[in-house]
């Protein structure tokens, strides 16, 4: 019972956020306002910039932050206690990731859908600006180059997901077409989840897998290839092709699978085996506080959802008023995500007993998408009667296709940022969409494969700097929205508390890290640390300056 207890207080302070404190943020401190000219209509190229429907921009906001990050994250952070897990998803998506998403949003669409890093040299200055942007483009370099192994590495070990995840480019492209032609949403979507739904369960009897080795490369190295051309290929095309419905889809399929995964709680009424808080952890695990704000990212709060909402979301919103829906919304269902895969890992669906729970989580980092797949399989078997086998089948879908669907805006946002530096520096090559989708592909296989060898897990090795850059950038977006407040004469406090708050969090864990890579001889690992907390004292310093010159002025 205690399963249910947790899922429905969860999901109440979720929705309270939305109603109420979400309202008054965006009428009160945003000011929100239906008459604005939005970025999306100002250029409307037809391209990156398309007055969208806010039910399907918030299908390609949601899925595009996602990617597997709200699974993994809450899979690994539970170690330390389910408690701590959840008041932190719950209360990170009410007054963290909500602000930070929607506020974001209002930035950039503020800022002729500028990205975060370019529009901070309006709102700050030309350095903050330069500092900005090389932390984004080394978040997205990460995402990109590991979701590439996320994904070929879910192809390899389960080859049932694999003609479903490319059915679902199949669907999206049809529907894209459709939608174009003003064909109504609520049957597409309908028509769409059954055809995805009915690939999954014919993926249960086509498995696909590439041949072990491909011109010398493992049929994982071959996958990422293949993910990386097709990428390119989906972030040149206009975003009603693909981009659009393909994340609607994923959104819709996604709130299926939450409607599986809740139904199944309420149907089976699992006891909860893991420790409310875990006081039997391993000898070596680092301390709670503050690792358990990095682990957690999405879900809770994430720098890679500004680059989002200020990348390709700012640019399709219709009305500014749609900011709080696309952005706010987004962050609750991310959160909703986040909370679901805590109650799959920590109950019996997982393991019947604590001794048992204690075995699958022996040490910090053993549970991942592994634990959620199986728990969440075990935990749809018992509450709606499906098998095991297709139900673990459904959840590596879903799996697969966020960590898709973020590839394809990483490398679009990838394309965004180099082509902002060609406009910033005058290169006239890097402002072409086809010049810098080749620089972002090249950069990503080059760390791919350059540091990885053949394996092309080259990505993961830079990855563990991942969680501390990552809150460092959501802290970054969150001072540029403070500054634009302030500098409106509109009440800060609402933005700079979370910002504070998070800084201090992945600052410490970004010393620990530091020391941890020290010892441990890893010296890449310790440079591009020590970049991104430099980055970060002198993006604070900066923007601190701004705020006391312009209070001075005032």
């Amino acid at each position: 019972m205690a399963s249910v207890a947790i899922v429905l207080l969860g999901i109440a302070g979720m929705l309270a956020g939305w109603f109420l404190y979400s309202k008054f943020i965006a009428e009160k401190i945003f000011k929100l306002s239906e008459s604005f000219v939005t970025p999306a209509h100002e250029v409307n190229d037809g391209i990156d910039y398309v007055p969208t429907n806010k039910v399907v921009l918030w299908g390609h906001h949601f899925t595009s932050v996602a990617g597997a990050a709200p699974i993994v994250g809450p899979a690994i952070a539970v170690y330390w206690g389910w408690v701590p897990a959840v008041l932190w998803v719950v209360f990170g998506t009410i007054f963290f990731a909500g602000i930070h998403d929607m506020g974001a949003l209002w930035a950039s669409a503020r800022h002729k859908g500028k990205s975060m890093g370019a529009l901070s040299e309006s709102v700050i200055g030309k350095r903050t600006r330069a500092l900005f942007m090389i932390v984004v483009f080394l978040v997205l370099l990460m995402v990109n180059a590991v979701f590439g192994v996320v994904i070929a590495n879910s192809f390899v070990s389960q080859p049932n997901a694999v003609f479903p995840a490319w059915m679902a480019i199949v669907v999206a492209l049809v529907i894209g077409q459709l939608i174009k032609r003003q064909f109504s949403l609520i049957p597409l979507c309908i028509i769409g989840i059954i055809v995805l739904y009915a690939s999954v369960y014919a993926g249960s009897y086509l498995p696909i897998s590439l041949p072990e080795t491909i011109m010398g490369l493992s049929d994982k190295a071959s996958w990422i290839i293949i993910l990386f051309v097709y990428a390119m290929i989906a972030s040149l095309l206009p975003v009603w092709m693909l981009l659009q419905p393909r994340d609607f889809i994923n959104g819709m399929q996604l709130i299926v699978g939450l409607f599986l995964l809740y139904g199944a709680v309420f149907f089976s009424l699992p006891d909860i085996t893991a420790p409310a808080f875990n006081t039997a952890t391993a000898v070596d695990t680092p301390s709670i506080i503050p690792l358990l704000f990095v682990t957690i990212a999405c879900g809770a709060v994430s720098g890679f959802h500004g680059i989002v909402s200020s990348g390709t979301s700012s640019k399709q919103l219709d009305k500014e008023t749609d900011a709080r829906f696309v952005g706010y919304l987004g962050a609750v269902g991310e959160g909703s995500l986040a909370l679901i895969t805590i109650v799959a890992v920590s109950g019996v669906a997982l393991a019947a007993s604590p001794q048992e729970w204690h075995e699958v989580y022996s040490h910090l980092g053993a549970g991942s998408v592994s634990a959620f797949i199986t728990g969440g399989a075990n935990l749809i078997e018992q509450g709606w009667g499906l098998s095991v086998s297709f139900s673990s089948t459904i959840l590596a879908v879903m799996v697969v296709l966020f960590a898709g669907t973020t590839m394809d805006s990483g490398v679009r946002l990838q394309r965004y940022i180099i082509q902002e530096w060609g406009e910033i520096y005058q290169i006239p090559a890097l402002k072409n969409g086809l010049v810098a989708t080749l620089v972002a592909v090249g950069t990503c296989l080059l760390l791919a494969f350059g540091a990885g060898g053949s394996s092309g897990s080259g990505g993961m090795i830079i990855w563990p700097l991942f969680g501390s850059t990552n809150q460092i950038l959501a802290s970054m977006t969150l001072l540029v929205i403070s500054v634009m407040l302030i500098k409106l004469k509109r009440p800060a406090i609402y933005t700079l508390v979370p910002m504070m708050f998070v800084i201090v969090m992945a600052f410490l864990a970004g010393i620990i890290k530091l020391k941890e890579y020290y010892l441990a001889g890893n010296y890449l690992l310790v440079g591009l640390d020590a970049i991104v907390l430099v980055v970060s004292v002198l993006v604070m310093l900066e923007s601190w300056s701004v705020i006391r010159r312009f209070k001075a002025e005032q």
